[in-house]
């Protein structure tokens, strides 16, 4: 496109933005030059007001027209009606002008009546038709009788203050008579309006327009009435500069831009509560409409008829109002428990339903089981493709084991990736083929395999017997059988046993029982001697943690140990017991300075920013140097470590802190990160020690790993000695030092210091006879 072309279509596009200026600026003028007529009371005052308000409503009407075509699809029908209403009422006032003009004085006639009415009608469907109008038809209906309950409620008031004195027979003619009723229908718009832009919502400055249009007109319909009923009013007056005004007022609205959100609100989401007077709006002037017809009653007792008429009509309104809400409340139930009992990602009952359904068949004497299913490494199903993708997994997996479940039982969502199945009654599948058929449903597709998907479910089974108390007991027999599931391998079922539940409650009541261990004082530490291989002399003490559990009595670390990293509570162990090292430790450095303690650090601990704070925190409240503080760490704890874990370790060594390899040789052994880490000692793990008298490969990997740890500067000791010829082959093969049993069994910090008091280096002999055989 050329420069040429493209000043052209600037120029065509802003033509009817002056056009609309142009318009406006004329009707304001219009208006302006209407209200300086009547003021200085001008000649022929009633022929120009009526032609400053028929040139001004059709000018808005045009304008509407405009707008309909600028703004976005879902005002347009709002343009073209409120335009239709204006063309009406400039239609409506131009034949009220003719028929006045030959001689009607005020020409309430059927015709223009028949206009000024359809000129309602199109206003109330324009206001119907805004963007924040409701989208139902009942709701469309019960903001319409919102609006016409206000106005029906505001006769017997405007019968008290303003027509009490019009006596029937001037109101014989149906014509005049409706010709009174327009503030009434003015109101009723206007409220209709107000509960249209509703709370909550930012209001679009052009219904704020329409809004202060809608009450210019009812000031000036009220007025017009009230001299009507009076007899004193004259056409040509500056009352009648308001009507166009209202009209000049829609045509300003026109010029505003589209509002920036226009699309309607999703009634699925949250909206925000009415005001209370929003509640009260259509009932607040009912009572006035009460009161004003009990003071309207004549003399004799007898109301008025049009009172009469109006409030039978408003009792009407009222009954269909409140059918209308009582139809609401039960579609607001049904969904209340839709949103109660359903999952409303899978469509399937949740877990209240699930719940409900269980605690039912329980009262009943039909055997009842429950399948409890958790897909199998579904989080990475949403890490790698999106919680979307997971969703549209969710869902079509629902649909599958929908099927698979058939009318056998009932499948609920209980959880995220969650399922749960209710058998009951005389069941034509029994639980474990109902589990087959579930697990063959969640067989990956082709498509799921493209896509490197593989969904797979482990799934627990219990059934309803004399050992349950309630259905809790029964769904934790479940959970306990699919965990059970998943440590086979998942992918698989398991039925709860006895054996099964009494090991999951047990480690339940274990890890209940451990989390009270600390504060409780049950743990204490036992410490096996490492002794130097060629004297004999004790180098150095393992620290390692006991459970004097007060109803199991001594507890092994392999039977707690993992329940504390599983649940995190080895946090709190690992620092009771560097505390506690530090602090034995320090009780023998006056005999044996140069001997060290050791202390296990978990892979979660060595995760932790403040581990180097509770180390330097343990030895300086000891009192102990910290070069007689080893931390050991297994080789997967340093494999998983990132460079924030190595500077970490870089730190504890700057600090003089020793870093021990445990167990060398059973985890991923790397020398790339033998060159990283800033260990000082390798600790060759004991199932290598042991068969080292007869495996000669065995043999072979201890000298390779003594050899690597020498040109690593690495001091060795050889794990799990137990006898003399595992002594004397790590001793020729030149380890420099040993732990096990063969010098030590681990005993309390007494008995270590006795050992620690003969210093007698003859032989390791000595140190294997000094009493420590604590088992």
């Amino acid at each position: 496109m050329s420069r040429e072309d493209v000043e052209q279509a600037a120029v065509r596009s802003s033509e009817p933005k002056r056009a609309g200026r142009a318009g406006l600026l004329g009707a304001g003028a219009v208006v302006a030059g209407e209200a300086l007529w009547l003021a200085l009371d001008l000649p022929e005052p009633a022929l120009v007001s009526d032609l400053s308000s028929v040139t001004v409503a059709a000018w808005a009407g045009m304008a509407c027209v405009g707008a309909s075509r600028r703004h976005p699809a879902p005002l347009r029908r709002f343009w073209w009606l409120l335009a239709a209403t204006l063309v009406l009422a400039a239609a409506g006032r131009a034949l009220w002008t003719v028929q006045r003009l030959l001689g009607n004085d005020l020409p309430h006639t059927l015709p223009v009546g028949l206009l000024f009415a359809a000129s309602l009608v199109a206003g109330t469907a324009a206001i119907l038709c805004s963007v924040t109008a409701p989208r139902t038809g009942v709701g469309r209906a019960r903001t319409l009788l919102d609006g016409v309950i206000v106005g029906l409620a505001l006769v017997p008031v405007g019968w008290v203050l303003i027509f009490r004195t019009v006596s029937l027979a001037d109101l014989d003619e149906p014509l005049r008579t409706a010709g009174l009723l327009y503030p009434m229908f003015d109101l009723m718009q206007l409220t209709i309006l107000v509960v249209v832009i509703g709370p909550g919502r930012p209001v679009w400055h052009g219904l704020t327009l329409l809004a202060a249009s809608l009450s210019i007109r009812a000031v000036a319909d009220t007025i017009y009435v009230s001299w009507v009923a009076a007899g004193t009013y004259q056409p040509g007056t500056l009352v009648d500069v308001l009507w166009p005004v209202s009209y000049l007022l829609i045509g300003v609205a026109t010029r505003l831009p589209a509002p920036a959100h226009f699309d309607r609100p999703d009634e699925s989401g949250e909206l925000p509560l009415p005001p209370w007077w929003r509640v009260a709006l259509p009932y607040l002037p009912v009572g006035g409409a009460i009161v004003a017809t009990l003071l309207s009653r004549e003399p004799g007792g007898h109301t008025p008829l049009p009172v009469f008429l109006t409030m039978m009509t408003l009792l009407a309104a009222l009954a269909l109002r409140q059918s209308l809400a009582a139809n609401e409340n039960l579609r607001l139930v049904a969904r209340l428990r839709q949103l109660a009992y359903v999952d409303q990602l899978t469509g399937l009952p949740n877990r209240l339903a699930f719940t409900r359904r269980l605690r039912s068949a329980l009262r009943g004497a039909k055997p009842v089981a429950v399948l409890l299913l958790d897909l199998d490494g579904f989080k990475q199903v949403n890490d790698r493709f999106g919680h979307t993708t997971g969703d549209t997994l969710l869902t079509g997996l629902s649909r599958r084991m929908r099927r698979a479940v058939a009318d056998d039982g009932m499948i609920a969502r209980i959880g995220g990736d969650e399922f749960a199945v209710l058998v009951t009654g005389d069941r034509p599948a029994v639980p474990e083929r109902l589990a087959e058929r579930l697990l063959a449903a969640l067989h990956p597709s082709a498509g799921e395999e493209v896509v490197g998907v593989h969904p797979s479910a482990s799934i627990g089974i219990a059934e309803y017997g004399p050992q349950h108390i309630s259905y809790t007991d029964l769904l934790r027999d479940a959970d306990i059988a699919m965990y059970a599931a998943k440590a086979a391998g998942k992918s698989a079922y398991r039925r709860c046993t006895p054996l099964l539940r009494e090991s999951a409650v047990g480690r339940a009541e274990l890890i209940a029982d451990l989390r009270r261990a600390v504060d409780e004082g049950q743990l204490h530490l036992e410490f096996q001697p490492i002794v130097d291989l060629a004297t004999g002399a004790v180098r150095s003490a393992e620290a390692l943690v006991r459970w004097r559990h007060p109803q199991l009595g001594m507890l092994s670390p392999a039977r707690f140990l993992p329940l504390a990293e599983e649940t995190g509570l080895i946090l709190p162990i690992d620092r009771w017991v560097i505390h506690e090292a530090c602090r034995a430790a320090a009780t023998w450095q006056d005999r044996i300075p140069a001997a060290t303690v050791a202390v296990n650090i978990a892979a979660s601990h060595l995760r932790r920013p403040d581990l180097i704070a509770t180390v330097t925190e343990a030895t300086a409240g000891a009192g102990l140097a910290p070069r007689a503080l080893t931390l050991e760490l297994t080789e997967s704890a340093l494999i998983e470590g990132s460079d924030a874990v190595l500077d970490r370790l870089s730190q504890l060594r700057e600090l003089g802190i020793r870093i021990a390899i445990d167990d060398f040789g059973t985890g991923y052994s790397s020398l790339s990160y033998l060159h990283r880490i800033p260990a000082t000692e390798l600790k060759i793990d004991r199932s290598f020690v042991a068969r080292i008298p007869e495996d000669t490969r065995a043999y072979a990997t201890v000298e390779m790993v003594t050899r690597l740890a020498g040109a690593f500067d690495l001091a060795v000791v050889a794990e799990g000695v137990e006898t003399d010829r595992q002594h004397e082959a790590v001793a020729a093969i030149g380890c420099v030092q040993g732990q096990g049993y063969r010098y030590g069994r681990p005993a309390g910090l007494g008995e270590l210091r006795t050992v620690l008091a003969k210093r007698r280096p003859p032989g390791v002999t000595d140190v294997a006879e000094s009493g420590l055989t604590l088992t």
